[in-house]
């Protein structure tokens, strides 16, 4: 942490916002550990925020087990989906395109931020996104996400490696429904995931929500501006993720 808290608050760096477009789920953890990597031996307190979407993939995290995976291990094996442990909170999440994910590489320490203060800013962030694009949402008590009137919209599932955050958040905007009843992803209430098509029952323009979460979050974590790039340089290059009219179902 620097040694001079005010002179570290006259300095914040913009937020780095990069745009991965479709990318695959493993090259994108590898990112995200070589961002977290560097970002530990960095001087300058910059936040890197990835935002991008990915191909069909169940993952299970701290809080998840088999118990909670719905689907026959024949019905993921004809997919050729297989389940992937990861470390981050929560539990089971399909990942697919249409869901937002939301990954930002925040050096705790040199912001001064606990991990309680880092959620509870990544969740209000993601709040002020939904209402800029005209959506009402709810928490839940003692735990992370929101939750519209037909589920459960974005599910917040970070990590913390050397005090530098990864994973993120999860946000359903448009995804394909049906292959959430694979898993449980809310053993608590046994809700299920929804999605903003879903609570509008209409096509939701990604860029739009995705330019609310990029500036919202930008806010939340301090920074008074923020920069987009297209891709990464360490990434593969960034595919249209959704050049299809969002789906409901």
């Amino acid at each position: 942490m620097p040694q001079d808290r005010s002179l570290s608050a006259a300095r914040t760096p913009a937020l780095a916002a990069h745009l991965l477009g479709l990318i695959d789920f493993g090259a994108c953890l590898a990112l995200q550990h070589r961002l977290v990597y560097e970002a530990a031996g960095r001087a300058d307190g910059q936040i890197t925020l990835l935002v991008c979407e990915h191909p069909l993939a169940i993952t299970i995290g701290r809080l998840g087990s088999r118990g909670h995976l719905r689907a026959a291990h024949g019905e993921l094996t004809s997919r050729q989906i297989e389940p992937r442990w990861v470390n981050r909170g929560g539990g089971c999440l399909v990942h697919a395109p249409g869901q937002l994910a939301i990954y930002p590489i925040v050096p705790l320490e040199w912001h001064g931020l606990t991990v309680g203060d880092y959620l509870n800013r990544l969740q209000s962030g993601l709040a002020a996104a939904l209402t800029d694009v005209g959506f009402s949402t709810s928490t839940r008590p003692d735990r992370y996400g929101l939750w519209g009137h037909t589920g459960q919209l974005a599910a917040v599932a970070a990590a913390v490696k050397n005090w530098v955050t990864y994973f993120g958040a999860y946000l359903n905007v448009s995804p394909a429904m049906f292959p959430q009843r694979w898993v449980e992803s809310d053993p608590h209430q046994r809700a299920s995931m929804t999605s903003l098509a879903a609570e509008r029952r209409q096509p939701v323009r990604m860029s739009g929500v995705r330019e609310a979460v990029v500036r919202r979050l930008a806010e939340a974590l301090g920074c008074d501006r923020y920069h987009l790039h297209s891709g990464h340089p360490l990434s593969p290059r960034p595919r249209d993720a959704s050049p299809a009219p969002a789906r409901v179902g």
